[in-house]
């Protein structure tokens, strides 16, 4: 079967391999089941990867398959799966188990493991292949009216567990009910965090760089959010002349917006960061007002990266809900469909160089 892989630590190698298909006897325990892949993402850890920024191949092996924004159909199951069956929608999880205490109880994610398993991204081959087979464990079925945006489902993760965890720290309250949100980016994650967050009936500014209007922008405003350019305005600068914000979730991949988001958050406020940021970017801040600010505010700061399965159906519950309530917006977010893994430059092309892009997949086949 044909793949897109890179070859770790030599940047621009993405190319197209040859591999075995595999089979659901590839799982032990008979647990196997083999997902014919309709569509993939590729988001800007792919991009780094093919930069050779880090990523590693699966032992033994001197390629890595990327893509790990996957969605597909079953097309065989194992003996012991009974929960998913030939025909079902599925999404697989990104994080595979290592050693830690969290791993061993399903939160795989909040690994303390210095070494780490994710599927197309470090040790673990990803979803742009032709098929993948996974233990049942990993991979959750979706409904069958999400079947366009399904491929959506991996980045709305990334989003839920931050939303979610941002509840969660807020328990030690007893009584937490926040009303205003500001979003840092407009890109994929900024417009999902933008809509669980008016899904949860929250007043949103999301801000981006861009003037409005323009796409990503419009769909800001038809969820009812307002769009605001920070080439108007700063974050805080708005925050100081509108009132703070209960919850910011960043996710701009500029750390220095950080400190700015800081200073724009409520009492009792939490500023969720997403992006993963590389570089050794140095800015000047208040650090004592920021402390200070902290310390007498119970303000709370919390990084979040990849999810478990329990953000994947929290996430695909909320997809179904935004299409009850939005119609095609999700829809919407797909700008740029690349048919054919052959087509692998044209796919990266899009991730880099394509204007407008909100969200570039891979069509791989039909089903």
């Amino acid at each position: 079967m044909k793949a897109i892989a890179v070859k770790p630590g030599v940047p621009d190698s993405v190319h197209l391999v040859e591999m075995p298909k595999p089979s659901v006897d590839d799982v032990p325990n008979g647990r196997g089941v083999l997902v014919k892949v309709l569509r993939v993402g590729v988001d800007g850890t792919d991009k780094e990867i093919n930069n050779a920024e880090y990523g590693a191949a699966p032992e033994g092996e001197d390629f890595l398959v990327i893509g790990h924004e996957g969605f597909g159909v079953v097309e065989e199951v194992g003996p012991a799966v009974s929960e998913l069956k030939p025909g079902d929608y599925v999404v697989a999880t990104v994080r595979r188990p290592g050693g830690s205490i969290y791993d061993l109880i399903g939160t795989n994610d909040m690994t303390t493991d210095d070494q780490y398993f994710e599927r197309g991204i470090n040790l673990r081959h990803g979803f742009l292949s032709e098929y993948y087979v996974e233990d049942a464990e990993f991979v959750v079925k979706i409904p069958r009216g999400l079947k366009n945006v399904g491929v959506l489902l991996e980045p709305m993760t990334v989003v839920q567990k931050g939303i979610t965890q941002a509840y969660e720290i807020q328990r030690r309250l007893r009584v937490w009910r926040p009303r205003r949100a500001a979003v840092l980016g407009a890109g994929t994650i900024g417009l999902l965090a933008t809509l669980v967050l008016r899904l949860k009936g929250i007043e949103v500014v999301t801000f981006g760089r861009s003037p409005r209007p323009y796409l990503n922008s419009d769909l800001i405003e038809e969820l009812g959010a307002r769009y605001v350019s920070t080439e108007d305005i700063a974050v805080q600068d708005f925050a100081a002349k509108n009132g703070a914000f209960d919850i910011i979730f960043e996710a701009t991949g500029f750390s220095p917006i950080v400190f700015d988001a800081m200073q724009a958050l409520e009492k009792n406020g939490v500023l969720v960061l997403s992006s993963v940021t590389g570089g050794e970017r140095k800015v000047e801040v208040p650090a004592d007002k920021i402390n200070l600010d902290f310390v007498l505010g119970n303000r709370v700061m919390v990084g979040t990266v990849n999810a478990n399965r329990e953000y994947f159906e929290s996430g695909a519950k909320d997809m179904a809900a935004a299409v009850l309530e939005y119609g095609d917006w999700l829809e919407r977010l797909l700008t740029h469909p690349v048919d054919g893994l052959e087509n692998y430059e044209q796919l990266f092309n899009a991730l880099t160089n394509g204007k407008g892009v909100i969200k570039a997949f891979c069509a791989v086949a039909s089903g």
